[in-house]
Parts: C-alpha cells; sequence; structure tokens
C-alpha cells in the first residue's frame, strides 16, 4: 500500500491519509470543501461542492489518476433538499462519465460542512 498526500489539497483534519493507492486501485478519503489554508470555503452547496471536487481532482492526480477513472462514489449531504445542487455540479464535473453512486443524508459532517465525498478509482 502506498499512503498518497499532496499539496494541492488539505492536509488531513485527522489520523489518515489523503487516499491510499494499492494494485492499481486507488481509495480516496472523503475529501470536505476545505482551502488549502485548511478552512471551510463557501457556505452553500455550490460552492462547496465545487471545492470538494477541485480537492478529489488533486488527490486524484497525485494517484496517477482522474475524475474519469473513477468507477464508485459515496456523497453524504448534512441536508438532502440539496441534491438537485448537487446533482448539477456533479455532473459538470464528470461530464458524461457516470461512474456508480451513493447518496446518503448524514446527521453532521466535520466542520459543519454541508457536503463530503469520497471515491474509488483506478490508477493509470
Amino acid at each position: 500500500m502506498k499512503k498518497i498526500h499532496t499539496d494541492n489539497a488539505p492536509k488531513a483534519i485527522g489520523p489518515y491519509s489523503q487516499g491510499i493507492a494499492i494494485e492499481g486501485w486507488f481509495y480516496s478519503s472523503g475529501q470536505i470543501p476545505l482551502g488549502l489554508d485548511g478552512q471551510v470555503v463557501g457556505d452553500d452547496i455550490e460552492t462547496q461542492s465545487e471545492q470538494v471536487f477541485a480537492n478529489l481532482r488533486a488527490v486524484l492526480e497525485a494517484a496517477g489518476s482522474s475524475l474519469g477513472q473513477v468507477v464508485k462514489t459515496t456523497v453524504f449531504l448534512k441536508n438532502l433538499e440539496d441534491f438537485a445542487k448537487l446533482n448539477a455540479i456533479y455532473e459538470k464535473a464528470f461530464g458524461d462519465h457516470k461512474p456508480a453512486r451513493s447518496c446518503v443524508q448524514v446527521a453532521r459532517l466535520p466542520r459543519d460542512v454541508l457536503v463530503e465525498i469520497e471515491v474509488i478509482a483506478r490508477q493509470g
């Protein structure tokens, strides 16, 4: 296993890696809308979702992968009423690529953000 780290995404806020690569696969930790300074970016679902995808792109690139190689996502939303707004940002990020996905509403997320997304992707 190889720990993945990039300075182009926020540092982990706990005892975990930004992601792990193993045998041609990359497993990301959940990305929340933190900027490189570790501060929450935005207070609406659109801005926060855009930041989450920027962070995902950075860790995927560090792992030798991309959004186009993602096979599965898990989306955690604070409020499912944001589902349609999230979907618009999600579709823009993935384009015609449609990875498998789970999406659940949760009671609370770290730093009280509105969205967290983790991915599983092929490398290379």
